[in-house]
């Protein structure tokens, strides 16, 4: 599911201030570039198709 009108750069900002982050304008740029990456990976994750029948495993064995 994409949400359309999620803008990351304003994610990264409002998170900083609710976490009473000091997020220097060095350091800004790349923050939000990961945040986008982070995005773009979940994207791929939640838009993968699972079947009905799935069961959710008790114990996760890699």
């Amino acid at each position: 599911m994409r949400r359309e009108g999620f803008h990351v750069d304003e994610y990264v900002d409002q998170m900083a201030l609710l976490l009473d982050l000091e997020l220097r304008d060095e350091y800004r740029d790349g923050v939000v570039a990961n945040f986008e990456r982070i995005r773009a990976i979940a994207n791929l994750v939640n838009e993968f198709p699972l079947a009905e029948d799935i069961e959710v495993a008790p114990v996760f064995e890699p």
